[in-house]
C-alpha cells in the first residue's frame, strides 16, 4: 500500500478484496471532507452497500439511512444521515479516473452521505458535481465491484475509518 502522508486527511474503505486509501482534499471541499470523517468515525459507513455500479462510468455508496447490508435496502440510494445536506463545493478539480464525488439530487446544495467512485474520466461531470479526494491506493479493488443498479448482490464497505484512527 502507498504511504500515508496525512493520516487525518486519508480514509480507508475496506473492500472484500482490500483496502482502498483515499486522499481528501480539505483545500478543495472542507465541508464534504469534515462530513466523510465525522461519518466514517461515528461507524456510519461500515457495511452499507454500493447500490449504485456503472461499468465504465462510477460505483456509488454512502446511503447511511438505507443502505446498511441486513436492512431494507431496496431503498439505497434515497436516503442519507441525520445531518443536514452540504453546500455545493464544485472547483475545478476533474472527475478523473479515482476521484471521489459526492451525490446528490437535482439541487446542487443536497449531497449528505452519499458518494461515488470514479471508474473512469468522466468530466461531464465537471463543476457540477463536488470532488473531494481521490484513491492513492486500492482502485483494483474498486474495478472489482459487482456491477448493477442495483447489484442483484451488491458488495458493502466492510469498515471505512480515517487513517489516524486505524
Amino acid at each position: 500500500m502507498a504511504e500515508i502522508k496525512d493520516p487525518e486527511n486519508t480514509i480507508i474503505i475496506e473492500l472484500k478484496d482490500g483496502p482502498v486509501h483515499i486522499e481528501l482534499l480539505p483545500d478543495v471541499a472542507p465541508g464534504h471532507c469534515e462530513r466523510m470523517k465525522e461519518l466514517a468515525r461515528e461507524g456510519a459507513y461500515d457495511d452499507v452497500v454500493f447500490h449504485r455500479v456503472i461499468d465504465g462510468f462510477m460505483a456509488q455508496t454512502g446511503d447511511v439511512e438505507h443502505g446498511k447490508e441486513g436492512g431494507n435496502t431496496a431503498r439505497a440510494g434515497t436516503g442519507g444521515s441525520d445531518k443536514p445536506d452540504l453546500k455545493a463545493e464544485f472547483s475545478g478539480v476533474p472527475h478523473d479516473r479515482g476521484t471521489l464525488g459526492a451525490a446528490r439530487s437535482a439541487n446542487p446544495d443536497s449531497a449528505n452521505s452519499q458518494f461515488f467512485i470514479n471508474f473512469t474520466d468522466n468530466h461531464f461531470l465537471n463543476r457540477q458535481y463536488t470532488v473531494y479526494g481521490r484513491v492513492t491506493a486500492g482502485m483494483e479493488h474498486v474495478d472489482k465491484i459487482t456491477r448493477g443498479e442495483p447489484p442483484a448482490n451488491p458488495d458493502k464497505m466492510i469498515s471505512v475509518k480515517v487513517a489516524a484512527d486505524a
